[in-house]
């Protein structure tokens, strides 16, 4: 039998941290995050599960909404990702599939992105060195597609100028710490 172990997008047993004046970069590993795509001819019937499931209304274009533990953002026409506290949520996937039957597509995602919060006063100063998103201009909720360090990335405000979340392809973790923490060091 195996004894397999978890470990993070970094390859580490526990999130990585980096600490800078004003401003904290954390790997943030213990977010599920699973894809939920509706099916052609069944919008209505997905939107409704899932608006059930989450306890909300599913947010549209730029916009994230949370209900409790649940958070889901938008990223493409009829499609959200949703995310919720690893321990709590474990299951996901099957969690959304169960509440959407035949009427949506769902998939895992935990191993197919990673997540990165930027914390405090400092947060724009990091992420205007590294995208052309307005992020003095973000408000709490907000969401948008970006470019940063070369890769394709979701960024959504948690909290209007002090933190904001930065979702990115799993495999290329070390690239997006080490862009992030090198524009932390540029500005601070």
């Amino acid at each position: 039998m195996h004894d397999l172990k978890p470990i993070t997008a970094l390859w580490g047993t526990s999130a990585h941290v980096d600490n800078f004046d004003g401003l904290t970069i954390s790997e943030r590993p213990e977010w599920a995050l699973a894809s939920l795509a509706a099916r052609r001819g069944q919008e209505e019937a997905c939107i409704s599960a899932a608006v059930d499931y989450l306890g909300a209304p599913l947010p549209d274009i730029g916009e994230s909404v949370t209900r409790g533990k649940l958070t889901a953002f938008w990223t493409g026409k009829q499609q959200w990702m949703i995310e919720a506290p690893h321990d709590s949520h474990e299951d996901l996937a099957g969690q959304l599939k169960a509440a959407v039957g035949e009427s949506g597509s769902v998939t895992e995602q935990n191993d197919g992105w990673t997540r990165f919060d930027l914390e405090g006063p400092r947060c724009h100063d990091v992420l205007e060195r590294l995208c052309n998103a307005d992020t003095r201009m973000m408000g709490q909720g907000k969401v948008t597609r970006i470019q940063l360090a070369t890769l394709g990335c979701f960024l959504i405000c948690r909290a209007r100028d002090t933190h904001f979340s930065v979702i990115a392809p799993r495999s290329s973790a070390r690239s997006l710490l080490r862009a992030l923490t090198d524009a932390a060091r540029s500005a601070i």
